[in-house]
């Protein structure tokens, strides 16, 4: 049986765990001595990775480090909560740090600490915040940061090819690294053209879906898919429920229409979500696609997006995808 590929925080950080408590804490004498369980009872994410550390001038503290795809509302009392957590397992003082991978919407402000204030009680939690698309990308090679290389195509100046050339370089040097090859084209899909990204790297997809982020964008297509149903479903209730003119048959209507909508928006956000991603690893594998080639594949439903998604690691020509399509449609 294959070994499971393992590309989440923990696997990430502890590749050169060192350099990277250096740099987010901003001490140079900080050494790096163990990654810890960050299991608390009901919290367990494969993104939080705490470190405990040792330094001539703080003596031993623990870094907790968030992991994020996209920041969200949620995140300021989670980070207190973790903090708090941590230190009471351990019985070390925490320095807390979230990254944030991906901008999030213009709309969302990004904080730095949690505030409360209830009946005169003041609850407070500082923590520092990293966005990787302010971070330079020069300085993963210079600070040996191994954990940054998957993320080299989203960093400040990352994008360029040469830069994430270098990236690639690097993970193949080494065989505890390469299986990050697919991640980081992953990102690099989200600044470079999808046939630059099929020229320069492999895309493993089966490595690909071990990776929590990938799972979080698939279920970022299906929380839009899911409002959308929302929306739909309490239009569709309301107009029902008037036209009978009766409370059950609104009542009715609205269950019925926000069900129907739920389901419906599930499965539109993950056939969706489905079909961007497989056109998008059919230009890698075999080129450009035909429009009428591309319009099949958007007729596909779910279980045969999910089939060809495991197909289409074999195909090496178009020949292969237009085989395939006469053989299921």
């Amino acid at each position: 049986m294959a070994k499971k590929a393992d590309i989440g925080g923990k696997r990430l950080i502890g590749l050169a765990p060192t350099p990277w408590v250096k740099w987010v804490t901003q001490q140079p004498d900080v050494v790096a001595e163990e990654i810890l369980g960050s299991e608390f009872q009901w919290v367990s994410r494969e993104n939080d990775v705490l470190v405990k550390v040792k330094s001539p001038t703080h003596g031993q503290f623990l870094v907790l480090n968030e992991l994020q795809l996209r920041y969200n509302s949620n995140l300021p009392s989670r980070m207190r909560a973790y903090a708090a957590l941590a230190q009471e397992k351990y019985a070390l003082p925490v320095y807390p740090v979230l990254v944030n991978i991906l901008p999030p919407p213009a709309t969302v402000t990004i904080v730095d600490r949690f505030e409360s204030d209830f009946l005169g009680i003041r609850a407070y939690q500082d923590y520092r915040v990293i966005n990787l698309w302010e971070v330079e990308a020069a300085i993963v090679f210079e600070q040996s940061l191994n954990a940054l290389l998957p993320f080299v195509p989203v960093l400040k100046q990352g994008r360029d090819v040469s830069t994430v050339q270098q990236a690639l370089t690097l993970l193949r040097q080494d065989e505890q690294l390469v299986e990050l090859e697919s991640l980081l084209a992953f990102f690099a899909s989200f600044v470079l053209d999808s046939e630059v990204v099929r020229q320069i790297m492999r895309w493993d997809m089966a490595v690909l879906q071990e990776s929590p982020w990938y799972q979080e964008i698939l279920k970022e297509g299906e929380r839009i898919g899911e409002q959308r149903g929302r929306q739909e479903g309490r239009q569709e209730g309301r107009q029902e429920g008037r036209q009978e003119g009766r409370q059950e048959g609104r009542q009715e209507g609205r269950q019925e229409g926000r069900q129907e909508g739920r389901q419906e928006g599930r499965q539109e956000g993950r056939q969706e979500e489905g079909r961007s991603l497989i056109l998008k690893q059919l230009t890698r594998r075999v080129g450009s696609l035909p429009p009428a080639l591309t319009t099949q594949i958007q007729s596909l439903t779910l279980e045969q997006l999910e089939t060809l998604g495991e197909a289409l690691l074999d195909f090496n020509r178009l020949v292969d995808l237009e085989t395939w399509l006469e053989a299921h449609l």
